[in-house]
């Protein structure tokens, strides 16, 4: 974080200091909610949560090198206390912000905002010094601890912002203004807490709604709920997409044979070719809505091109690619699912498997309501158009529902399977793979997958299925 007094974050956040023997003292280390996180400077939120009560750790986070602790109570060590720490964190994160004076990039939709995230900072950080979100911390205490990670050389500040309810969104633009608001999709993902997508629509395009007049909305040109977004702000309007009348857009889209997307990138200022190291169709649209940020930021099309073609994944268990010893791939994009990711990732399993046998390990797609059974059946019925050689559907009422559709749709008898849990499934794929296998493992982060893609990694490691 920049440095500040504790004198002056008292201020910012309307704390009243308590056992301070000296306000000028600094915070010039990161703010943090994890006592284990403590660094020398920093500032420790002391957050009380369903199990566990920050307050409790103050002690140990200053002895750890906490210039202070934010608390909603007094904890006998230095500590600035507030009404509510979260509340405090936000006005702290909106002033640092300010005072900053980088170029604040937040973007949001319901599929690919971590990946499309991940990208955009790869592609700006070649251009300036870039800050931009962890992993999926999107949220209202995720958010402003990303924004107070950015010191005084950030020019670029990137800031997924993620939405359960209306409202949500708009909140998270009143802690860090953006100037640029980037939209990449309205789909189903927690459409049954929202009530259907014109409802997610809604939520999202707050995004766009808190630009200001110098600002630019960049927004999918091919997705008509986003694209219809333009009427919802004052800003600029830059569409990005695979059609014509997209500003940046892709052309002659492919696969290379190991299923990583290539096309010709587009832009106002020229065109050049990307062949991506990622996995699946489905990160064309994310190029392109990383491309389109840097075509605004002032990247030329061959700089843009070079940083996507160069860019890797950043976040684990997203479309995490391992080839083991003895030849089975293990794709782990077991991080979360919605319908959308699902698609996509059955889709790049298809196309990474050209001529060898593929298995789906599917589980739960969770907050989908009344949507649930259909879109379970959908998926379940894709994986058989897509000639998936094996679907292993992970858990209860969910996973049978996949099951279920795979079997309507192609009659597959032994083609699919359900299994009651993880341990399960990897006792299965144990005795059944085979040296050139590829193994798609796909869930909502709730049913925790990412259990049997790492045995299965470790099995491959030991030799186990090599023996056979």
């Amino acid at each position: 974080m920049i440095a500040l007094s504790l004198a002056e974050i008292a201020e910012v956040v309307g704390g009243r200091t308590h056992d301070i023997p000296d306000p000028s003292v600094q915070v010039h280390g990161p703010v943090v909610i994890d006592s284990r996180k403590v660094a020398d400077g920093s500032l420790f939120a002391a957050f009380v949560g369903e199990h566990v009560d920050g307050h409790d750790y103050a002690d140990k986070a200053v002895h750890a090198g906490a210039v202070a602790v934010l608390a909603q109570r007094p904890v006998g060590v230095p500590a600035i206390v507030v009404e509510d720490v979260q509340t405090a964190l936000g006005a702290l994160a909106r002033h640092v912000v300010q005072r900053l004076g980088a170029t604040l990039v937040a973007l949001t939709g319901s599929a690919g905002k971590t990946s499309t995230k991940d990208l955009i900072a790869q592609v700006l950080a070649r251009k300036a010094p870039t800050v931009f979100t962890p992993g999926s911390l999107n949220n209202e205490i995720g958010l402003p601890l990303t924004a107070l990670s950015a010191t005084e050389n950030t020019k670029f500040l990137v800031l997924e912002m993620g939405a359960r309810g209306i409202g949500h969104i708009r909140y998270l633009t009143e802690l860090t203004p953006p100037r640029i608001g980037l939209v990449l999709n309205v789909g189903t993902a927690h459409i049954g807490e929202f009530g259907g997508r014109e409802q997610i629509a809604q939520a999202k395009g707050e995004l766009v709604e808190s630009l200001p007049a110098d600002g630019t909305a960049i927004l999918n040109a091919d997705d008509p709920l986003v694209r219809a977004m333009t009427s919802r702000t004052k800003a600029k309007v830059l569409l990005f997409g695979e059609g014509d009348e997209a500003d940046v857009r892709a052309e002659n889209v492919r696969l290379t044979d190991s299923g990583q997307p290539a096309f010709s990138l587009r832009t106002p200022s020229g065109c050049s070719e990307v062949t991506m190291r990622l996995y699946g169709e489905h990160h064309v649209s994310n190029a392109l809505a990383a491309a389109a940020v840097a075509h605004e930021l002032g990247m030329s099309a061959a700089e843009i091109a070079t940083a996507l073609s160069e860019a890797g994944s950043l976040s684990r268990w997203r479309m995490e690619v391992t080839e083991r010893p003895d030849g089975v791939t293990v794709v782990n994009d077991a991080y979360n699912a919605n319908p959308e990711s699902m698609r996509a990732a059955l889709r790049a399993l298809a196309a990474m498997g050209r001529g060898r046998r593929t298995w789906a390990v599917l589980g739960k797609m969770a907050e989908l309501g009344d949507e649930a059974l259909a879109e379970h059946d959908a998926v379940g019925r894709l994986a058989v158009r897509l000639n998936v050689s094996k679907l292993v559907a992970v858990g209860g009422r969910e996973a049978s529902w996949l099951q279920l559709g795979a079997y309507n749709e192609g009659s597959w008898g032994e083609e699919s399977v359900h299994v009651s849990d993880a341990q399960a499934a990897v006792d299965l794929l144990r005795s059944a793979l085979r040296p050139g296998d590829v193994v798609l493992v796909k869930a909502s982060r709730s049913v925790g997958l990412e259990s049997v893609a790492q045995a299965l990694l470790e099995t491959g490691a030991e030799g186990e299925v090599a023996a056979r």
